[in-house]
């Protein structure tokens, strides 16, 4: 009955637990029930550990991952807001309402958040939430959302110059947040760097938008091609803009191609490539552009890379079908 005990249980359940990639409900609601009653008795450094080796796994219990992701101390609970692919918005939600700034920086690491989510995010956070919101692309910005952030972070000259690199903005929101980075400029009040070189950089983000809508037309009439395209973009680490060409080859939308980009399982994102005809090297830098993002191990990307290697391009093709279909009846 020892913490040490409880401990050394927890610890081998879990080996035994994490072994197997698509565990029943009946093995996932034992597991759970261990972990639960494991966790209070627990020291803070055990459960650290702890939540360290299961933060990412797809198959933790919910309650679980939500238990840890709501510790009291934000080192326990950050790898778990940061990975966990079981967290519904619905748990981001709650927990980003009741914890700490360390809380909400975790959450607002991770790879996509929805407008709901990241709107808490901004009526709440303190400055280093909102530098990592508005540095996050992955962060969806609702118009209430973004009107807040440039309220809230209209004199933070880093919050200003972020929003201004984001390839997502619409050319509304460019404009109004090149306003602000010029006046700041003007103003020499743009953080650390010399006017002149924040206003570089937040018309090197405007270029790039353009260069994006260029790059779709080039690919739409056939005179660049697809692969070129995804590695020169996943080279660059620029997820958006590469979610944007998946989205516009594949027939997608921006949050759906976004999604299958930067979820932890690869199996969506090698579907879609392979349908697209993606060839092995334009796909390895899109793995490893997911492992910068995602914090995975080279080990990981090379099994990712085999499984495409042996993956039917006949099967990609009919599973993509498939989905949009799904999705045109949903």
């Amino acid at each position: 009955m020892s913490s040490d005990s409880r401990r050394q249980l927890l610890n081998a359940v879990t080996d035994l637990f994490l072994l197997d990639d698509a565990p029943n409900e009946a093995s996932q609601a034992h597991y759970g029930e261990i972990a639960l009653r494991s966790l209070p008795h627990l020291e803070t450094g055990s459960r650290r550990d702890y939540a360290t080796r299961v933060a990412a796994a797809p198959a933790l219990p919910r309650d679980v991952a939500v238990t840890l992701a709501s510790d009291p101390d934000a080192d326990v609970a950050r790898l778990v807001l940061k990975l966990s692919p079981v967290l519904t918005d619905t748990d981001l939600a709650a927990i980003a309402v009741s914890q700490s700034q360390h809380h909400l920086v975790a959450i607002a690491e991770r790879a996509r958040l929805s407008e709901s989510v990241t709107d808490i995010l901004v009526e709440r956070g303190d400055r280093q939430v909102l530098h990592t919101v508005s540095a996050n692309e992955g962060a969806s910005l609702s118009e209430k959302g973004f009107d807040k952030l440039v309220a809230r972070g209209g004199q933070d000259g880093q919050i200003s110059l972020a929003l201004s690199a984001r390839s997502d903005l619409t050319p509304d929101r460019a404009q109004r947040v090149m306003r602000i980075v010029e006046q700041l400029s003007e103003e020499g009040g743009l953080w650390s760097k010399p006017g002149s070189e924040a206003l570089t950089l937040a018309r090197q983000a405007r270029q790039q938008r353009l260069e994006i809508k260029l790059l779709l037309v080039d690919l739409a009439a056939g005179t660049r091609p697809l692969d070129e395209i995804v590695t020169m973009l996943a080279d660059e680490d620029r997820a958006f803009h590469l979610a944007l060409v998946f989205a516009q080859v594949a027939s997608l939308s921006t949050d759906q191609a976004l999604r299958v980009l930067m979820q932890r399982d690869a199996s969506g994102i090698a579907v879609a490539c392979r349908a697209l005809g993606v060839g092995s090297a334009a796909f390895e830098a899109v793995l490893t552009l997911r492992a910068r993002r995602l914090m995975f191990g080279k080990a990981a990307t090379e099994d990712d890379l085999r499984a495409y290697a042996a993956l039917d391009p006949a099967m990609a093709e009919r599973t993509m079908r498939f989905l949009k279909l799904k999705t045109k009846l949903s």
